[in-house]
């Protein structure tokens, strides 16, 4: 495959997402989505993950994000297997955490949902 998918950092991604430049496909399952995501996040998962029925918005670009960075990067391809432009997040979700980045969570003791920014 001669196109690859584009890989960027935690700071860019949110950089994008503030400029309104971006859309954010997380690719993780249901379960996981439901634990911890990131603000404004759009959930497609892998298990049921099918490239031509994404949002079609040509002013943002899509960026696919998932834990660790295997599942966004498998969802990339299938993207520009349709022949679409993508990319996704190094890392994930844990390197946007470790980058200080927001996350929204729920409270494993209360089931309070708890937004630390974004």
């Amino acid at each position: 495959m001669s196109e690859k998918v584009a890989e960027l950092e935690p700071q860019e991604v949110r950089a994008l997402l503030e400029g309104g430049e971006a859309v954010l496909i997380d690719v993780r399952e249901p379960d996981e989505y439901a634990v911890e995501r990131i603000h404004g996040a759009l959930l497609y998962p892998m298990s049921t993950f099918d490239a031509t029925r994404l949002p079609l918005d040509e002013s943002r670009r899509v960026v696919f994000q998932c834990a660790s960075g295997r599942r966004s990067l498998d969802a990339g391809y299938k993207r520009l297997a349709t022949g679409q432009p993508a990319a996704h997040m190094a890392g994930g979700i844990k390197a946007w955490k470790a980058a200080g980045l927001p996350v929204v969570h729920i409270e494993p003791g209360t089931g309070r949902i708890i937004d630390t920014g974004g």
